[in-house]
């Protein structure tokens, strides 16, 4: 999951003000990347982690002075030789990091609040953070145009380039050197959706583990029985209805991760006579692949269709598949090969 979901729950919940740490720069290899972000309170507790455990006790130290001082900064923590005690941990982590520490106060926090707003409606958000003038706003974009955050000047062009060029659920973080000097970029991703049609019983495991890997989980199925809370409690939204009629109330687009699991092949083939020309991110049939091919009228399954579903790591449970599954959303989500996903 995305730390910056958890951060700005944290945020809209905060009674008093905090600071949001954000990593902005990795040089070496680190335990999270670019854009990872934590939440660290008036008393300093946080949420979220910027790393495995070695850097938010000092994280959490310097936010203390950005809250006093109400003034972001930037600090660096060099993690690259076991026998560095310079800051006091000494991990060997082979990195250096660089984290933003932004305060959010009464008069900062309507703009978290305005983002968690532009995200909770599925849409894809560019930050961009002057790191040389630390005093200047924030400047937010969304995808459909909104803008907030207090920044004055006409945002850059190649702000907006990076806003509506950069390929679906892409992280392409960092820091950005311009002739007005350095700004901190950060891409802002809704939660991907994934429909599951089918909600039989070893629907609920790959629900359960598609919500905590950061998924929107909607289900689909025909039965009242098995298409409710009480059955499947982990889902964000439950569609009743044959597919005929929920297909269309779905409104799928090409963000859109589907799975097909009904069990049932005459249902599943009213699906693929609905679902297969849609420019979905993921489509994905469970069974052997010779009955998937069989599901098309052609005799074979498009290329694109992901059959069997999931990633080969021998899984047999419901649990396994379920975590075989998401592991290849994951991949797909990530950009990633087969091959590099299996690695």
């Amino acid at each position: 999951m995305e730390s910056y979901y958890t951060v700005l729950e944290a945020i809209a919940g905060a009674p008093s003000d905090g600071v949001v740490a954000i990593i902005m720069d990795v040089e070496g290899s680190a335990y999270q990347k670019e854009g990872t972000c934590m939440w660290i309170d008036a008393n300093g507790e946080t949420v979220g982690l910027l790393s495995g455990g070695c850097l938010e006790e000092a994280v959490a130290a310097h936010a203390r002075d950005v809250l006093v001082s109400r003034q972001a900064a930037a600090v660096s923590f060099d993690l690259r030789t076991e026998d560095d005690w310079s800051w006091g941990q000494g991990a060997g982590c082979n990195g250096l990091i660089r984290v933003w520490l932004e305060p959010v106060t009464e008069d900062t926090k309507s703009v978290w609040l305005a983002l968690k707003r532009c995200l909770d409606r599925g849409e894809h958000v560019l930050m961009a953070r002057s790191i040389a003038h630390p005093k200047e706003p924030l400047f937010f974009q969304s995808e459909t145009g909104e803008r907030f955050g207090g920044y004055a000047s006409p945002p850059r062009s190649e702000w907006l380039n990076a806003l509506h060029g950069t390929p679906f659920f892409r992280d392409r973080n960092g820091v950005q050197e311009t002739d007005d000097g350095a700004f901190y970029i950060q891409h802002f991703w809704p939660k991907p959706r994934l429909i599951i049609f089918g909600a039989g019983p070893d629907a609920p495991p790959l629900v359960s583990a598609a919500k905590a890997a950061g998924f929107s989980v909607t289900v689909s199925d025909w039965r009242p029985a098995f298409c409710q809370p009480s059955h499947i409690p982990d889902a964000d939204a439950w569609v009743l209805g044959f597919p005929h009629e929920t297909v269309p109330m779905l409104h799928l687009t090409e963000r859109d991760f589907v799975i097909m699991m009904t069990h049932q092949f005459e249902r599943d083939r009213e699906l693929v006579s609905l679902l297969a020309d849609m420019p979905l991110a993921y489509l994905g049939v469970l069974g052997p692949r010779r009955r998937t091919d069989r599901l098309f009228p052609s005799g074979s399954a498009p290329p694109f269709v992901r059959s069997p579903v999931g990633l080969p790591i021998g899984a047999r449970s419901p649990q396994e598949i379920a975590i075989s599954i998401v592991a290849e959303l994951i991949s797909v989500l990530r950009g990633r090969t087969p091959l590099e996903a299996s690695r």
